[in-house]
C-alpha cells in the first residue's frame, strides 16, 4: 500500500513539474512579467502586491520594463508603458497593431461586428464609411458647430433653472452631449425626462462599471464557466442588449420614413449603402447587424468619455476659482461680448490649456479596449507573437516625470511656453494614436471647447455652502469617473 502511495506521489509531482515546464516553454517567447502561476497566471501579483489602480501599470513598468508581459491565466497581454515605447508600438508599427484585442468579454458584448470591436477587412470597410459620412454630416464644419451650440444654450437652460442652488450636473451633460451625437445619428434629439433614453444611458454605465470588476476579470479567465452562472456578468448582457434594441428601434423608424425624404443622419447613409450594396454583392459585410453595433459604438464614444471630461472640468474648476477668473477675462479681452466659435480656441491660449490640463491631468481610461497583433512584431528588443492582446498605458504617459513638469498637479502651465502660447505636445495622447485612433476625435474637440466656454460665459461654478473642496479621486472601472458631486451654478453678471 504504501508503495502504491509512493508510486502516485511522484508521478503527480512529475506531472506538476511537466505541467510547470510547458507553461514555461509556452511563455519563453513573450516579454518578462510576473510569475504566472497555474490557473491565477499573474493575478497573484495585483491581489497580494501592487492593487488595481491608477498606478498599476505604472509599477509593473518600473519593475519588469516599458514592454512586460501580463498572463490572465493562460492569456497573455503586453502591456507597453513609456511615450517612445508606446509610439513604436501604435504609430511606426500602426499596421501591425491594428487588430482589436478578442478577449471572452469582447467577443461577448462586441459580437466582432461595428467599428470599435470588429477587425480585418470588416472593420476597414466599417470605419471608412463611418469617417466619409461624419464628414458628409457636418463634422469640423459650421454646421455641426451650430448644432454644438443649440445643446450647449440648452444645457445653459437647465443650469439657470436651478437658480444657484447645490445640483448634480453629471445626467443633464450627458443628456446634451449626447444629443449631438443624436442629431447626427438619428437625426433628432431627446428630452432630458425620456425613460427610453435613461435606460439606454443606465445601460451603458453599468457596463462601464463592470470593466476592470474582479467578476469581469473572472469573466475573461473562464468564459465557459461564468456563462453558466448568475451574476452581474449577466446584467451586463442584459445592459448590451438594451442598446442593441434601442438601435434596432431607430432602425426600423428610419426604414419606414427613408423612401420619403433625402438621408439626413448616419442610419439614412448606413441603409442607402446596404441597400446599394446587396444589389451587387448579397454577401456584403454592410448589414443591419453591423449598423445597430456601429451606432453603439459612435453613440458611447460621442457621449460618455466627452461627457466625463466636462464632469471633471466642471469639479476642477470649482475647486479652483482664480483659474475660472483667468479664463473669463481672457475671453472677455479677446472676444469681448462676442459669441464663441471653435476656431477661437486659436486666440485663448490659456483657456485651451487649462481644457487640455483637465483631460491630461483626469484622463478617464483605466483599461483602453485592447489592441491585437495582426503579425509577429519587434518592440525594441522583445518580441510579440501575432494575435497577442496588448494594452498601451496611455494614462503613464499624461503622468510621467520625464515629460510633465509635476504630472501629479493639475498645472496648465503644461501646455503653455514661458511667453504663454499654447504649446501642442507630442505626449497628449488622450485620443490614441495610430490605427485605431479616435474616430471622433474632431467632434469631441469641438464639443468640449464649445460646452465649456459657454457654460463659463454664463457661471461660476462655486462649491456648495459647507463643502471645503470636491473629492477629486477616481472611482475606478473601464472609465474614471469623479465620484457623484454637486455645485453651484451661480449666474454671472455678464450674462444676465
Amino acid at each position: 500500500m504504501a508503495d502504491i502511495q509512493l508510486s502516485l506521489t511522484a508521478l503527480l509531482a512529475i506531472l506538476l513539474l511537466l505541467y510547470f515546464l510547458k507553461i514555461w516553454w509556452s511563455h519563453r517567447r513573450y516579454p518578462p512579467g510576473p510569475l504566472s502561476l497555474p490557473i491565477i497566471g499573474g493575478l497573484w501579483r495585483i491581489r497580494f502586491g501592487i492593487g488595481l489602480n491608477v498606478n498599476t501599470s505604472i509599477k509593473m513598468a518600473k519593475q519588469y520594463g516599458n514592454v512586460c508581459t501580463f498572463w490572465l491565466g493562460d492569456f497573455p497581454i503586453v502591456l507597453l508603458s513609456g511615450f517612445e515605447t508606446v509610439k513604436e508600438g501604435l504609430i511606426i508599427h500602426s499596421e501591425e497593431f491594428s487588430g482589436r484585442g478578442t478577449s471572452a468579454y469582447i467577443k461577448f458584448i462586441g459580437k466582432g461586428k461595428g467599428i470599435t470591436f470588429s477587425n480585418g477587412d470588416l472593420w476597414k470597410q466599417q470605419r471608412r464609411f463611418a469617417m466619409i459620412t461624419m464628414k458628409k454630416l457636418g463634422t469640423g464644419k459650421k454646421s455641426m458647430e451650430s448644432q454644438i451650440e443649440v445643446d450647449a444654450q440648452k444645457l445653459i437652460e437647465i443650469f439657470a433653472r436651478e437658480k444657484g442652488q447645490p445640483f448634480d450636473p453629471a445626467l443633464p451633460i450627458i443628456n446634451s452631449v449626447s444629443n449631438v451625437t443624436c442629431v447626427m445619428l438619428f437625426g433628432h434629439r431627446f428630452p432630458l425626462e425620456d425613460e427610453n433614453f435613461k435606460e439606454l444611458i443606465d445601460a451603458i454605465e453599468y457596463i462601464f462599471k463592470f470593466g476592470g470588476s474582479p467578476i469581469h476579470i473572472l469573466f475573461e479567465m473562464f468564459p465557459w464557466l461564468m456563462k453558466r452562472l448568475p451574476g452581474p456578468h449577466l446584467k451586463t448582457l442584459e445592459s448590451t442588449e438594451v442598446m442593441i434594441s434601442f438601435g434596432k428601434k431607430e432602425i426600423h423608424k428610419h426604414k419606414e420614413q427613408l423612401s420619403s425624404h433625402e438621408p439626413k443622419d448616419f442610419i439614412d447613409y448606413y441603409l442607402l449603402h446596404i441597400e446599394k450594396e446587396q444589389k451587387t454583392d448579397p454577401t456584403s459585410i454592410f448589414d443591419e447587424d453591423n449598423l445597430v453595433h456601429c451606432i453603439s459604438d459612435l453613440f458611447i464614444a460621442g457621449t460618455h468619455i466627452s461627457a466625463l471630461f466636462m464632469q471633471w472640468a466642471i469639479l476642477l474648476l470649482a475647486n479652483r476659482p482664480d483659474i475660472q477668473d483667468k479664463i473669463i477675462k481672457e475671453i472677455e479681452d479677446v472676444l469681448g461680448s462676442s459669441s464663441i466659435c471653435y476656431e477661437d480656441h486659436k486666440q485663448l491660449p490659456y483657456t485651451n490649456a487649462v481644457f487640455h490640463e483637465v483631460m491630461r491631468y483626469r484622463f478617464v481610461v483605466l483599461i483602453g479596449t485592447g489592441r491585437q497583433t495582426t503579425k509577429d512584431v519587434n518592440i525594441g528588443s522583445f518580441f510579440i507573437p501575432k494575435e497577442t492582446v496588448i494594452i498601451p498605458d496611455m494614462y503613464a504617459i499624461l503622468h510621467d516625470p520625464q515629460h510633465w513638469e509635476t504630472p501629479e498637479e493639475f498645472n496648465p502651465n503644461h501646455f503653455l511656453d514661458k511667453d504663454g502660447n499654447f504649446v501642442t505636445r507630442k505626449e497628449f495622447l488622450v485620443f490614441g494614436a495610430g490605427a485605431r485612433v479616435c474616430l471622433g476625435e474632431q467632434l469631441g474637440r469641438m464639443q468640449y471647447f464649445l460646452f465649456l466656454t459657454n457654460l463659463l460665459k454664463a457661471f461660476h461654478f462655486q462649491l456648495p455652502p459647507g463643502v471645503k473642496e470636491l473629492s477629486e479621486d477616481n472611482v475606478v472601472g473601464a472609465l474614471l469617473s469623479p465620484k457623484p458631486y454637486k455645485i453651484c451654478a451661480v449666474p454671472r453678471k455678464s450674462s444676465s
